[in-house]
């Protein structure tokens, strides 16, 4: 019966995973306005799932780290109530911040349960050997992705300039139809094709394109579909890199053995779901409240988060997504100028928070197991 429950517990803490974390990898084609809100959801709800299918052949190191193996006396990385209070320790402290609109980490939020529910369990935590294969990987990640976004763009901007590349602002009319417009010193804007003067307040709707070729392409149609691909490759990461974090759980509790497929392919399905229903208030703050965007910075950013991800997830490396790709944003919007970094220090401190909070439910969870 414990099994079952945890079946429900582990399912639920994949569901609010999705939740929080689906629209992380296609932020920046919304924020960019690369596509709308429903095709973005619907690219990072497919890719993600693909990410979960492939955790059996490249990313099985993780869901040893995550069972708890070497952490706490083995005789409780096997036992049920153990891995319930961690399980909903951890989901529940993710519910927390995705009704909040709050990105945090559900590999962060599993560290602090899996610490707060061995010290009542066990009594004592490994925490020299869990610090080196978790707290090290998870505190360089966020500074590692914000350096490299912040190096890679200027590079990337000087060799758009050498293809003769220009950026070009646009306004979308008659629904849709892109018209090129000048915007002027006293800050109104002309239509380019007809003289036609628009005023400061229309100007919101204006976009910014790229004029130009690349290869004999037209260099925005490039963009757009190298954008989205780099927006799958984050997707499909962090699908790659969560699944066997939650699937650890199970495999530690039921051995889950030939099945283990099966119950990837469960949690993968629980965490589309999660995206496809609870993702907007997260995909809001991603998008829209940490930075302003075009289409090449949303596209630098990405490609930073996918190789750091899936660089990390090879080898076996808890990193997490939400840390990595904030982090990216937080280096654009550094580069760019254009950072909200009172939107940014919320993130960073819901990110203090998470470990402790999760610590503190998993370990009241496991005191009340024990009564």
């Amino acid at each position: 019966m414990l099994v079952w429950w945890l079946i429900g517990v582990v399912l639920f803490l994949a569901y609010v995973n999705g939740a929080n974390d689906n629209f992380k990898g296609v932020a920046t084609l919304f924020g960019s306005r690369t596509t709308d809100y429903r095709k973005a959801l619907w690219w990072a709800t497919a890719t993600t799932l693909a990410g979960s299918l492939a955790t059996c052949l490249l990313s099985g190191g993780l869901v040893k780290t995550f069972s708890g193996n070497g952490l706490v006396a083995e005789a409780f990385t096997h036992e049920p109530v153990f891995l319930l209070s961690v399980g909903l320790g951890a989901a529940l402290t993710v519910m927390v911040a995705t009704m909040t609109g709050l990105p945090i980490s559900t590999t962060h939020a599993l560290t602090g349960a899996l610490v707060g529910a061995g010290l009542v369990s066990a009594g004592s935590v490994n925490l020299g050997r869990f610090g080196q294969s978790v707290f090290v990987p998870l505190a360089i990640s966020p500074f590692l992705s914000f350096a490299c976004t912040g190096l890679l763009y200027p590079v990337l901007r000087q060799i758009r300039a050498r293809l003769g590349i220009e950026r070009q602002m646009c306004l979308c009319v008659d629904g849709g139809l892109i018209q090129p417009v000048q915007v002027q010193p006293d800050g109104t804007a002309v239509l380019q094709a007809t003289g036609v003067r628009l005023t400061v307040g229309q100007l919101k709707h204006c976009v910014e394109r790229y004029h130009g070729r690349i290869i004999g392409f037209d260099a925005q149609w490039v963009l757009d579909r190298v954008h989205f691909v780099s927006a799958g490759l984050v997707s499909f990461a962090r699908g790659l890199n969560d699944t066997p974090k939650i699937v650890a759980l199970l495999v530690a509790a039921s051995g889950l053995g030939a099945n283990l497929s099966i119950g990837l392919l469960a949690i993968g399905v629980a965490m589309a779901i999660g995206g496809l229903l609870n993702a907007h208030r997260v995909a809001i703050t991603m998008s829209e409240r940490i930075t302003s965007m075009n289409h090449g910075q949303g596209f630098t950013a990405n490609l930073v988060t996918s190789l750091l991800v899936i660089t990390a997830s090879r080898f076996g490396l808890p990193v997490s997504t939400t840390h990595v790709s904030c982090g990216s944003l937080f280096g654009l919007g550094a580069v760019t100028r254009t950072a909200r970094w009172s939107t940014a220090w919320t993130i960073i401190l819901a990110w203090l928070i998470t470990v402790p909070l999760a610590a503190c439910l998993a370990a009241g969870l496991a005191w009340l197991s024990r009564i």
